[in-house]
């Protein structure tokens, strides 16, 4: 009988890149001995040039570990190699390669590009009936061949983000037990704490890990409570990683905290994966995170946590707990945060205003209302060098039953510091139409869900007292807009500078000189612009936590970019048409702003930006087949109990 760990115990330590894939079934629970030897195996071109050129690019920094530069040392041969993902490069392998490692007679005669692989791929993509199952499509691939998954994905990624990501990654969640092929990722229960570091431990050694998502499933995509098949918004925000920032897909590792469920749904179907008991809360919830955060920064100290869709009651309460102590970032709470206020930079640009001037209505006041919020705030005071609570005079948050007063009913701790006096508002009316008549603010953000609440009237009185009034309605999906751009537009005669939370078409209308017609393009403020870029920035400087101004240069990273900077018309942010490029600049601003507090670890990182731009580049994953070299060594195998205090 066949027996896939016997085998993978013979396998050479080269051949493995530290840790097999997440997703290669027989290899899990291996890792290489060779540090060194591991990192040589992560590497990958970053050129797009030829796949000769990116072979021969040679790189002052082609020595980091993590460069990109050079061929790709490996153990594996014939089958195993072809069911490896991370190696596997289907009817691309060489003539030599194929020889080499032992191919011939496993793959077709003919050898093909990269890029005639991609064809093929997309052609079967868009084949399939719907997007579910193109979603579907894309997972199967990525289990397969991970270069020609991320390559399929660069290069159509306008029109496949809405399939790999939200919305239909949250209806591929919803129906995660029914669609479940292959476990991938690492599922902690917390009715066995003890198991919890063993169980991270089978991924790999303290070097092999970059960056960590995790999440609860209690709030996932905006519907709600999805247990144990959270674990697909990690392994889904990874993607991003990879793709957007450049993340190496071996040194990720997505985790899933599964505490039970109090989706009814879930409890009562049969099929359901995750533990079939109502979610824990209190002291033993708070106790099973504990023990996963200790367990993943002793396991792997240079690991970057992103938190991930936790519930409104724990996200930000757990990111104040860690964040003092530990490199974590909650995408939530923070990136909704960089990327509004990136906005708003770029719409200052245009309107020719300072951020230490303006005054800001919130409609909203949940975690990203308020996340917003403390983000423009911690900006204001930076800019105009004032106290935060100082800052906070500036911006007004109204919620259900108005604006946030002293005697508000149940105010968070966080929304208490944005209350304004009871008696100041005593007389006046506090519903939105209300605070703008009596704020005249510059920027009108919304947060709210309650679709259509941005009226005429209201924009209107906002536009008499601002010429380039900011308007951003940020709620999901689109029908819950608090407003469409095409309305904003007409009502403000062109003038408004908006971004949204969804994307939308631009729109056209008699705003040019003359009363010509012109077309505006809308930004859609999409975190990721931003949050890839603060991971990578991160991750290579070994940043030993994610500080206020690491965040806020992340913002002004981004909004440097914004095309409206040179053309009004223009999206006020830059689109993930060429977010590599966007997270590289993020990541210069988040490293250097690193320097300034004294946060980095990692040694001899460049200071000048040109430096310090091909320094970050030199170690970005990109989805190109290097060249395989084939290396005899041994393997270590992990995931014994007794191997783990």
């Amino acid at each position: 009988m066949f027996n896939a760990q016997s085998l993978i115990s013979r396998i050479p330590k080269r051949a493995l890149v530290t840790r097999f894939p997440i997703h290669s079934s027989y290899a899990r629970g291996c890792t290489a001995v060779s540090q060194r030897q591991a990192h040589q195996a992560r590497n990958m071109s970053h050129s797009k040039n030829s796949e000769d050129e990116q072979h021969q690019k040679e790189s002052k920094f082609s020595h980091l570990p993590l460069s990109t530069s050079g061929p790709l040392e490996c153990a594996l041969k014939g089958t195993v190699l072809l069911n490896h993902p991370y190696f596997n490069k289907g009817s691309a392998f060489t003539k030599e390669e194929r020889r080499d490692f032992a191919l011939h007679g496993l793959l077709p005669q003919r050898i093909q590009t990269l890029e005639q692989q991609v064809q093929r791929a997309y052609q079967q993509y868009c084949s399939q009936p719907n997007d579910l199952a193109k979603n579907t499509f894309m997972t199967s691939m990525k289990e397969q061949n991970e270069v020609l998954f991320y390559r399929l994905l660069h290069d159509h990624l306008e029109e496949m983000f809405s399939v790999v990501y939200t919305p239909t990654e949250g209806e591929a969640i919803q129906n995660y037990s029914r669609l479940f092929r292959r476990p991938e990722g690492v599922f902690l229960n917390i009715n066995d704490m003890d198991s919890v570091k063993r169980d991270l431990a089978q991924w790999g050694k303290p070097e092999d890990i970059d960056y960590i998502v995790v999440t609860d499933g209690e709030e996932i995509l905006g519907i709600g409570d999805q247990g144990c098949g959270g674990i697909l918004i990690s392994i889904a925000k990874l993607v991003l990683m990879t793709i957007c920032g450049g993340i190496h897909p071996n040194r990720v590792l997505p985790v899933v905290l599964d505490c039970g469920t109090d989706n009814e749904e879930l409890l009562k179907d049969d099929l359901y994966l995750g533990l079939r008991q109502k979610r824990v809360r209190g002291e033993k919830y708070d106790e099973f995170v504990e023990t996963f955060v200790k367990a993943a920064r002793e396991l792997y100290p240079r690991a970057y946590i992103h938190f991930e869709d936790f519930g409104l009651d724990n996200a930000r309460r757990l990111l104040e707990r860690y964040r003092p102590k530990i490199p974590c970032f909650n995408d939530d709470v923070q990136g909704t945060g960089c990327v509004t206020l990136a906005a708003i930079m770029a719409g200052l640009h245009i309107s020719k205003q300072k951020l230490s001037d303006i005054r800001m209505v919130v409609f909203g006041a949940g975690t990203a209302g308020v996340g917003i919020a403390d983000h423009v705030r911690d900006a204001i005071a930076a800019d105009a060098d004032i106290s935060p609570e100082e800052a906070g005079k500036q911006i007004w948050l109204i919620d259900k039953p108005g604006l946030l007063t002293t005697k508000s009913d149940s105010l968070s701790d966080v929304q208490k510091k944005y209350a304004k006096s009871h008696d100041d508002w005593a007389n006046k009316k506090t519903d939105l139409l209300g605070v703008i008549k009596e704020v005249k603010p510059h920027v009108l953000i919304g947060t709210s869900t309650k679709p259509k609440s941005f009226t005429e009237e209201v924009v209107r009185e906002m536009a008499k007292h601002v010429e380039r009034p900011i308007i951003l309605p940020l709620s999901n999906p689109t029908k819950l807009h608090e407003a469409v751009p095409e309305d904003l537009l007409n009502w403000t005669d062109g003038k408004a500078l908006v971004a949204t939370g969804s994307p939308f078409d631009p729109v056209k209308g008699p705003w040019g000189k003359d009363g010509k017609e012109i077309e505006i393009e809308v930004a859609e403020c999409n975190n990721s612009v931003v949050f890839p870029g603060i991971g990578l920035g991160s991750v290579l400087a070994r940043a030993n936590r994610v500080t206020d101004k690491m965040l806020m240069a992340a913002s002004k990273g981004v909004a440097e970019m914004g095309p409206a900077l040179k053309d009004d018309t223009a999206p006020l942010l830059p689109g993930v048409d060429v977010v590599r490029d966007v997270s590289v600049r993020v990541a210069r601003r988040v490293i250097l702003a690193a320097m300034e507090e004294g946060v980095v670890e990692e040694k001899d990182v460049p200071t000048k930006e040109e430096d310090l731009d091909e320094w970050i580049r030199e170690q970005m994953w990109d989805p190109v087949y290097r060249p395989l070299k084939y290396v005899e060594g041994d393997l270590r195998v992990l995931g014994n109990p007794n191997d783990v205090e």
